[in-house]
């Protein structure tokens, strides 16, 4: 560990850097993903402002540079793509994660965590975490419950001028207007007069996906229904640890053809889930994002799975009082069925829910933004652009 000394040394000679090297206004931001998903989290903050001239953002893949490609594959306009070892020697005014990434940065920045989900699973908001969360500048929380779980746990100090309760701003655009279900299903070729059904399951080997995954496709085909599937970034991967070595994309694909069925290509669910009249999960930060939109939720219980992710009781409960919870294919449709014949039913419930784990949704992005240029130290754009769905791109 670095002494006092030896660190005091090190911040004298970054102040000194950025005093030579900070041009006027200008300032550089770098973003720092390990799947797709974290970058959709991070782009609405970037397209906001993406018309002040006076900021350029990056990215890279400091944890997994041989994905940087599939990462930032729908990168807005104007993202440079740098190689980690690129960026190491860049200085940046700012670092954005939405993982638990470091990136070796030795010229310094102010680093801000925004998470990627509220599903409490990995230990990572409720138990005494591996490592202090108190190096970060700021932890921007999506709702205020986790953040007094870090503090409970010790992860920060309750007095720390870090944390910062901001919201998901991915998931503005579900309560924004910013989504119209016809719109979407017409981009993906689906009839909006069929009933559409989302299954979207959490990654695991021991997920839904590989307990029944395949059987409840072929069980939801087989009605009148549009079925759109819409894996985790990291089910994708065909390993044991992530898929169970399963090629999911293409065992799917084939599923879907069969009937009024779509396989989700785009990084971002939210279009996903404002298409959907009733959405299956088993434990999915996604499954409670579609709380949101007050529309039935299905819940595939999988013991197996919230032992494996070690899940928090806490949220397994709140999914649970929101949604109806069946274990096998025959009840997921009937619940399918029973949730389009009466669509309101639990709506208190997901209300209470979703109000519990998001902060001010519509708003948060800017917040998010509001936050960012004090850390970068510029005034405010006058003239910010609004909050993308990153919606262009759902196919």
């Amino acid at each position: 560990m670095i002494g006092n000394q030896a660190w005091r040394l090190v911040h004298t000679a970054r102040q000194l850097d950025r005093s030579l090297t900070r041009r006027g206004e200008q300032r550089t931001v770098l973003i720092d993903s390990r799947t797709p998903m974290n970058y959709v989290m991070v782009a609405p903050i970037q397209a906001a402002m993406a018309a002040d001239h006076r900021v350029r953002f990056y990215a890279t893949a400091s944890d997994r540079p041989d994905q940087t490609a599939t990462i930032y594959r729908d990168a807005l306009p104007g993202t440079t793509v740098i190689s980690p070892a690129r960026a190491k020697y860049h200085r940046f005014d700012a670092y954005l994660t939405a993982d638990l990434l470091w990136a070796t940065l030795p010229r310094g920045t102010r680093r801000i965590q925004l998470f990627h989900g509220v599903g409490g699973k990995f230990s990572h908001d409720y138990d005494t975490p591996k490592t202090s969360m108190r190096r970060w500048d700021r932890l921007f929380f999506v709702n205020r419950r986790r953040m007094q779980n870090f503090i409970a746990a010790g992860a920060i100090d309750a007095t720390s001028d870090a944390p910062r309760l901001i919201g998901m701003p991915k998931a503005d655009c579900l309560v924004d207007g910013s989504l119209d279900r016809r719109a979407v299903l017409g981009e993906l070729g689906l009839s909006a007069a069929r009933p559409t059904v989302l299954y979207a399951p959490t990654w695991s080997a021991k997920s839904s996906l590989n307990v029944m995954g395949a059987a409840l496709v072929e069980a939801l085909l087989k009605r009148q229904w549009n079925v759109i599937v819409k894996l985790h970034d990291r089910s994708l991967e065909r390993d044991a640890f992530n898929s169970g070595g399963v090629d999911w994309a293409s065992l799917m694909r084939n599923l879907l053809a069969r009937g009024h069925g779509h396989f989700a290509e785009g990084m971002n669910v939210c279009p996903y889930l404002a298409a959907a009249d009733v959405m299956l999960t088993d434990h999915s930060s996604a499954g409670f994002e579609y709380l949101l939109l007050d529309r039935p939720l299905v819940r595939l219980h999988v013991p197996e799975l919230l032992e494996a992710t070690n899940a928090n009781p806490e949220y397994v409960s709140l999914l649970a009082e929101a949604s109806e919870s069946v274990e096998d294919v025959p009840a997921a449709v009937r619940a399918v069925e029973r949730g389009l014949a009466d669509p309101r039913q639990r709506s208190r419930s997901r209300a209470a829910v979703a109000n519990e784990l998001f902060h001010q949704p519509g708003t948060a992005t800017a917040r998010a933004v509001d936050e960012l240029y004090r850390v970068l130290e510029l005034t405010p754009a006058s003239n910010p652009a609004g909050a993308t769905c990153q919606s262009a791109v759902v196919a």
